[in-house]
């Protein structure tokens, strides 16, 4: 009997000290995808991993490049001849015609809505020289963005190349970059385009496979992607509130309800937290700087309720001259503002320096301009 009373006693100690133990917030979440991200679209932050890293086939999900890389090019409202190669481009098409010359602007809007791989090609041809001059271009930008686990041969992600790929999370900060444009912003999220048809009576009209778009009131955009090789892939963008939020699934069988499962995750797991205002910083520092320094921008940091109380900053300050002067200076980055969660430095932001404005100049101090102006004038000649 004594040893059963220990034994419950012993079982009672062990479930209190568990339930004083800090739980960590369950952001896990259960996806078909063989792999998968879920992004903060300002922060960069991963809020949902699975296998991200990982170098996998990606379809038509390619077409994000090929639409920034358009889109940038500045010849949206160049007409661009479509050539029999372009017409000729397996799988899915919006049936151009060889010889016809339609906007830049039209063909982007169908490759992304109808995921067009005859457009595809005709952008590509357009914006680029060549096939191969587009692809340059292609993996010049995934450099720059920091694509680092991804290749492009081709415009449209068909498995006609062995090294075409990327991985989710090498995706996601291509939609974070191209989400910054305001352009491929409103094409990625409309619904339903209405393009013109040179060589018949009626207009082409598109309407956008991402089904999202309908099926999800918070969905802002995307592109849907598929091959016999790479499967189903999906890149898709939802705001709720103040939240932005970027996911990618690759190689996925319930790709729909995937996205919905890890966006309702992240909208209720995560609060954008306001570390950094913009606007004047009042912080001890020498007297040069006082009262002087401001930030540009505001940081805001996607965060669990547990973690809202771990955010620190530091200030870091260059030294002033020995000459320096306030208003020559006016505008100036003079230092950072890093934002650390947790002992990590997770967001860091220029600090500006602003000097007094110049005073200005009374009825006295104007004629004696104008009387010092012409003793000049007189000593001079």
């Amino acid at each position: 009997m004594r040893m059963i009373w220990k034994l419950v006693i012993f079982a009672l100690m062990v479930s209190l000290f568990i339930a004083n133990i800090p739980q960590k917030v369950d952001a896990s979440v259960s996806v078909s995808a063989r792999g998968a991200v879920l992004m903060e679209q300002e922060s960069g932050r991963v809020l949902f991993e699975k296998d991200a890293h990982t170098k996998r086939r990606i379809a038509s999900i390619t077409k994000i490049m090929t639409a920034i890389l358009a889109i940038e090019s500045g010849k949206m409202n160049e007409l661009v001849k479509v050539s029999e190669k372009a017409t000729r481009a397996e799988g899915s098409s919006v049936y151009l015609k060889p010889g016809e010359k339609i906007k830049l602007k039209h063909l982007v809007y169908g490759l992304m809505l109808r995921s067009g791989n005859d457009t595809a090609v005709a952008i590509a041809e357009h914006v680029g020289g060549s096939l191969d001059g587009f692809v340059y271009l292609m993996n010049q930008k995934a450099r720059e963005i920091g694509m680092l686990n991804s290749h492009f041969s081709n415009p449209h992600g068909l498995d006609d190349h062995e090294n075409h790929y990327s991985t989710a999370y090498d995706m996601a900060l291509l939609t974070r970059y191209a989400m910054h444009n305001k352009t491929y912003q409103k094409i990625a999220g409309t619904k339903k385009y209405k393009a013109p048809n040179p060589t018949e009576s009626w207009d082409r009209e598109w309407k956008n496979k991402n089904r999202l778009l309908t099926k999800y009131k918070y969905t802002t955009g995307g592109k849907t992607g598929y091959t016999k090789r790479a499967k189903r892939t999906l890149v898709s963008t939802a705001t709720k509130g103040d939240m932005n939020l970027i996911a990618v699934t690759l190689n996925a069988s319930d790709d729909w309800n995937d996205h919905i499962a890890m966006y309702e995750n992240g909208f209720k797991t995560f609060d954008m937290a306001e570390v950094l205002s913009k606007g004047k910083i009042d912080i001890k520092t020498n007297k040069i700087f006082r009262k002087h320094l401001y930030l540009k921008k505001t940081i805001a940091y996607p965060a669990t309720n547990e973690e809202m109380n771990l955010f620190s900053i530091k200030y870091k300050l260059n030294k002033p001259g020995e000459d320096w002067n306030n208003t020559e200076h006016n505008g100036e980055a003079v230092g950072k503002a890093q934002v650390f969660l947790d002992g990590k430095v997770v967001s860091e932001t220029p600090i500006y320096y602003q000097g007094d404005p110049d005073k200005k100049k009374g009825i006295f101090d104007s004629l004696k301009d104008i009387f010092l102006s012409l003793i000049g004038v007189r000593l001079n000649g």
